[in-house]
């Protein structure tokens, strides 16, 4: 892992470079210290709803996200964002996530929703499961709205899941891997699948419990869960 380093001078050197604008006033803030206690550190735990998965082709349609702090889950902060979009959502996609297209035809601007969510993130590690489709689709967003990537510290629920697999022997299928089913392990509430908002708080529910595990009352440095 080179973080904080490389991840942490990106963010110096983008920031003298970037537009005035959302993303350079994200990049402002300095990323969370790895040393810190995880405990000590504010998290955002986010969920998109997208046409499909691939960032290049595919549409963002809604954005859950909410704000998590030491061994809690801050509700009041809770926010759902649909995104408008021109684009036909495919069937197949509209019958996972329940969005039609009248629904998204009432969605907000990706670059105001965008630009919301970047508020909510700064100075704070991003939180989701299997971040690698959040990570890359905000990523590409930002290039194309704001002129820079998005850089963050992120902590991914899968990542930790499958590195305690792998480290303990427990022999797993993929599916295991999946959100409700890691929750379902640690007797967290099921919520319905494929809502940003839901999503995005059965990943913060699923990162205390897998933290907790791990804490044991000794507390345990955030680099401990970072990507």
């Amino acid at each position: 892992m080179v973080w904080p380093f490389t991840l942490e001078f990106r963010r110096r050197w983008y920031l003298r470079r970037v537009p005035p604008g959302p993303l350079a006033d994200y990049l402002a803030a300095p990323f969370p210290d790895p040393a810190t206690n995880y405990r000590q550190v504010d998290f955002l735990a986010v969920d998109l709803e997208t046409t499909g998965l691939d960032s290049k082709k595919d549409h963002i349609l809604s954005f859950g996200y909410l704000n998590l702090h030491g061994d809690h889950l801050d509700l009041a902060s809770a926010r759902h964002r649909l995104v408008h979009t021109k684009q036909a959502i495919p069937e197949a996609s509209a019958v996972i996530h329940q969005i039609t297209d009248d629904q998204a035809a009432t969605g907000a601007p990706l670059e105001d929703v965008l630009t919301e969510f970047l508020i909510a993130l700064k100075g704070k590690v991003l939180l989701a499961h299997h971040s690698l489709i959040e990570e890359a689709f905000i990523d590409l967003a930002c290039r194309r709205l704001f002129g820079g990537p998005l850089l963050a510290p992120i902590v991914d629920t899968q990542a930790i899941a499958l590195r305690h697999f792998q480290q303990r022997q427990i022999p797993f299928k993929g599916k295991d891997l999946r959100l409700h089913a890691l929750g379902a392990r640690y007797n967290l509430p099921r919520y319905g699948a494929h809502n940003a908002l839901s999503d995005a708080l059965a990943a913060g529910e699923l990162f205390l419990a897998q933290a907790a595990h791990r804490d044991a009352g000794q507390g345990v440095p955030l680099r401990e869960f970072l990507v």
